[in-house]
């Protein structure tokens, strides 16, 4: 056997028996077998409001739309509509094409190169270098030719560079449904706050109204002697400062409205949004809380956070490779002649064939260096990958503990506004009646507004609660179900 043919054959060898790529294979980080969400056990329902809790179970969404859990139709069309036309989201999803087909084009490096080469040239030569003394000579040079080479992955770089790209595909696979879950919660949120808006707008007109009739009875109070003129004047004072405050509340509903247009991928001149009042919302009454072992395997931002683990991961075996040998095989044939008519002369061929071996001797540390980089960014990937677990933890506890408050804190409202309603009505009784006098009554009237708006709030607060938490388990996503 030829010297050349040996080394081939060994080359061949070496790539055969190499079964394993440099670097420490990705292990995903175990889920956490201890942690809890909070240091008392967890709550099992909320405070019973009008006769309904809310009931917290261990488990999972069946279903990633879990905004259809508040059971009304207009919302879920603004969602879908958003789904469709939101241009983050198609942003998104077209990193994620771009990804995949990044991929497709990485696992090219597996098969054979081969590309064919047509050149037409005027050359003229200096025998001189060849050690001749004759003089030079012009002419004209074409040639065709075709070159196939293949790359032996002995110490595994390239594929752990595809490697790289899957665990990047996964990344943006992950931020992609983080989108899809975060631009559902922004437009349900937005539209829980426009509703909230609008009946507060709505609760102060008519505040307003009734204030104005309690206008023309003092009015009528005044002329018959019964009543100070500064009363028709603290009546004045109040309906002005009412409707004072409709304006910001006004500027409040169109922010929301611009805001779910964005959302909605329209301008907005253009958005048509249906009408949604809080009491059109039904408040979702069994809740699925995932464990925290569950929750690092749905939750898509730790999900993304692992993938970045892996790109980092295979980095780090992309960097070891490149201090090993580079292996590849070459092979080319082509014609030459000075017409084109003489290209197809059996003596015009030339071909080469044989490995290229490529080893790094001394490169001023920069490989060294690379492959420290690239250790420092794995550990970097795992810092941000913990932090990331423990924020999801936080959120869930912090909405947990929010939903047991915002129950208490909405039964408090409800019992001031009953209460302000109850006193409202019988000081006005007991002015209309004479018994007290219109700062009476104008006491009663602020309290029952205030009390009446935060009612409103504390309502509009326990289901955008509700919607955090279902953004903070996951939203009913899941990997193995995609």
């Amino acid at each position: 056997m030829l010297p050349s043919n040996r080394l081939i054959v060994s080359v061949l060898l070496a790539a055969g028996l190499s079964a394993c790529a440099v670097g420490s294979d990705f292990v995903s980080p175990e889920a956490p077998k201890d942690a809890a969400y909070l240091a008392h056990p967890l709550p099992r329902k909320t405070l019973e409001l009008d006769g309904k809790s809310q009931n917290f179970y261990s488990g999972s969404l069946a279903d990633e739309n879990w905004w259809k859990m508040f059971k009304a139709d207009s919302l879920n069309e603004i969602v879908e509509q958003a789904l469709k036309h939101n241009q983050s989201l198609q942003a998104s999803e077209a990193s994620l094409k771009q990804s995949q087909d990044l991929l497709r084009a990485g696992y090219g490096v597996f098969f054979p190169q081969v590309s064919i080469g047509f050149g037409v040239s005027r050359t003229s030569t200096a025998p001189m270098q060849l050690g001749s003394p004759n003089s030079g000579s012009i002419f004209n040079l074409r040639t065709a030719s075709a070159n196939v080479s293949y790359v032996l992955d002995v110490f595994g770089g390239e594929r752990r560079r595809v490697e790289a790209l899957r665990a990047q595909v996964d990344f943006q696979k992950n931020s992609t449904v983080a989108a899809y879950l975060m631009l559902s919660a922004n437009v349900v949120n937005a539209s829980i706050a426009r509703a909230a808006y609008l009946e507060e707008i709505s609760s102060t007109e008519e505040l307003i109204s009734l204030e104005q009739e309690q206008l023309k009875v003092a009015k009528a109070q005044v002329a018959g002697g019964t009543a100070a003129y500064a009363t028709v004047l603290s009546i004045q004072s109040l309906i002005a400062s009412n409707q004072a405050s409709i304006a910001p509340l006004r500027q409040r509903v169109s922010q929301a409205e611009h805001l779910l247009a964005v959302l909605e991928g329209v301008d907005p001149s253009h958005v048509s949004l249906p009408n949604i009042s809080l009491e059109s919302l039904t408040l979702p009454s069994d809740i699925p809380v995932n464990l925290p072992s569950e929750l690092v395997r749905s939750r898509p931002d730790i999900l993304a956070a692992e993938a970045q683990m892996h790109i980092a991961s295979a980095n780090v075996g992309v960097a070891t490779a490149n201090m090993f040998p580079s292996v590849s095989l070459n092979a080319g044939y082509g014609v030459a002649s000075n017409t084109f008519s003489a290209l197809s002369s059996s003596n015009q061929q030339f071909w080469t064939v044989g490995p290229s071996i490529n080893v790094p001797i001394f490169m001023g540390g920069s490989l060294y260096y690379e492959r420290q980089a690239a250790l420092d960014a794995y550990q970097q990937t795992q810092a941000g990958y913990r932090e990331t677990v423990l924020t999801a933890f936080s959120q869930v506890a912090d909405c947990l503990t929010a939903l047991e408050n915002d129950a208490e804190a909405l039964q408090g409202q409800l019992d001031a506004k009953q209460a302000s309603a109850d006193a409202l009505r019988l000081q006005q009784i007991s002015y209309n009646a004479g018994l007290v006098d219109y700062l009476s009554v104008l006491v009663a009237d602020v309290q029952y507004h205030q009390a009446s708006i935060a009612y409103i709030q504390a309502l509009a607060q326990r289901y955008q609660d509700t919607v955090a938490l279902y953004v903070a388990i996951g939203g009913g996503w899941q990997e193995g179900k995609h």
